[in-house]
């Protein structure tokens, strides 16, 4: 029963370690691409410098940067509370393994001097003569050999044990500078983040007799937003009755009278053997499939998110938005089948629906498109390019992932 509940505790530690090591190697990667983001930020802001710009995207630009500046401090902050639990821990085994290493010392101290007090060669022959018969004799023959290699043995395990400690201090040492070097990382970027959030307070305050102007744009801007999210569910909805026709027709399945096959449920996409595989394979690749440019940041988030110029404007963004550089190419995140390529009504600029089993990727605001309906295209395969507004000079791709009708966060999906 004991033995069952140490190995149930055993494993458990060991599978936290593991959670811990991964969350750690996580928490790694995303401080990495924040960094990456906030120096293509700055690249491309640096590019703009010449151009004119309004306060409203003087504002943005501010949000997108105290945005970014927010999520390095967390991922920091996490990645530290993670360096405090293991160096505290690698103290507790520090200090366990002095106390160890200290009965162990002085055991063998006292073997040493006993060793010392008995050290002549007539003595143990003595010892071994003095017997009453010949299995005692034979017995103490075995205790000394015992002896020997017992100290021989423990002197081994100090050994072992002392190299152990070396290596646990070496790596104490190392994750209290690394924790230093975050927290250090930390303030400078909190130090910045105070400057960014004055100046935002200071373009915001310069607008404030226009508040009530600049709010009827932003709504008026989501509501176009919205139009264009309904044409886009539109579109999905007939690319996705148009790829179960197209699969009812491969096997012989009959349609019905709605266009649908009858097994196919509403707005749900009938997948195959291989349409299953490619399904399990994009789910599989969540968190890790690339971005649709090359360069860039993310300059909106999904989901509701409040205006900074009136807090009781809130937009939902049904995608990401990424901005890069003029002329950019954009990729296809994972390998499927062109769905349907569109023309959006009022901006003319195109969107390309990519279908990778029941998930697809949709990428709007490019200039030029490369692809065809029908078309296989491969991963970070070259499907057009990104459309630069010529009023803002701002080159934004906008991605939106979908599993039949239902979106997801492309966030959560693309490589952080």
């Amino acid at each position: 029963m004991i033995r069952a509940v140490l190995t149930i505790l055993f494993l458990s530690f060991t599978m936290l370690a593991v959670a811990q090591t991964d969350q750690k190697k996580e928490l790694e990667q995303k401080r990495a691409q924040l960094n990456k983001e906030i120096r293509e930020f700055q690249n491309l802001l640096g590019k703009e410098k010449n151009k004119e710009k309004s306060v409203l995207t003087k504002i943005a630009d501010n949000q997108t940067k105290i945005r970014l500046s927010e999520k390095l401090i967390s991922n920091t902050q996490k990645q530290t509370k993670i360096l405090s639990d293991e160096i505290y821990l690698n103290q507790r085994k520090i200090n366990k393994l002095n106390r160890e290493l200290k009965v162990l010392k002085e055991d063998y101290a006292n073997m040493i001097l006993k060793a010392y007090k008995s050290r002549s060669q007539q003595s143990r022959i003595m010892f071994i003569l003095s017997s009453q018969n010949f299995l005692q004799a034979y017995k103490r023959m075995q205790y000394m050999k015992q002896y020997a290699s017992f100290r021989k043995m423990q002197g081994e395990e100090i050994k072992k044990k002392m190299i152990e400690l070396e290596a646990l201090a070496a790596k104490l040492n190392s994750q209290k500078k690394e924790k230093e070097q975050l927290l250090a990382e930390n303030l400078k970027v909190k130090a910045s983040l105070e400057e960014e959030k004055k100046e935002q307070e200071k373009l915001i305050k310069a607008i404030q007799k226009d508040k009530k102007k600049y709010a009827a744009d932003i709504k008026k801007k989501q509501k176009e937003a919205k139009e264009i999210d309904k044409k886009i569910d539109k579109i999905v909805r007939e690319a996705i009755a148009a790829a179960n026709r197209k699969a009812a027709a491969a096997s012989g399945a009959k349609p019905t009278s709605k266009g649908s096959t009858s097994t196919a449920a509403p707005n749900k996409i009938v997948l195959t053997k291989e349409g299953k595989i490619i399904a399990d394979n994009f789910r599989a690749n969540k968190g890790k499939l690339p971005w649709p440019v090359e360069k860039g940041y993310m300059s909106m988030g999904f989901g509701v998110q409040r205006s900074p110029i009136a807090s009781s404007v809130e937009i939902d963004h049904s995608f990401i938005e990424i901005t890069t550089e003029e002329g950019a190419d954009v990729r296809a995140i994972f390998a499927g089948e062109v769905m349907d390529v569109q023309v959006m009504p009022g901006t003319r600029t195109k969107a390309v629906l990519i279908q990778h089993g029941n998930y697809i990727s949709i990428y709007f605001n490019l200039s030029e498109v490369n692809v065809r309906t029908g078309d296989n295209v491969s991963i970070k395969q070259n499907i057009g390019t990104v459309h630069t507004n010529p009023v803002s000079g701002k080159t934004v791709v906008k991605l939106r992932i979908m599993q039949n009708t239902t979106r997801l966060n492309p966030e959560e999906w693309i490589m952080r």
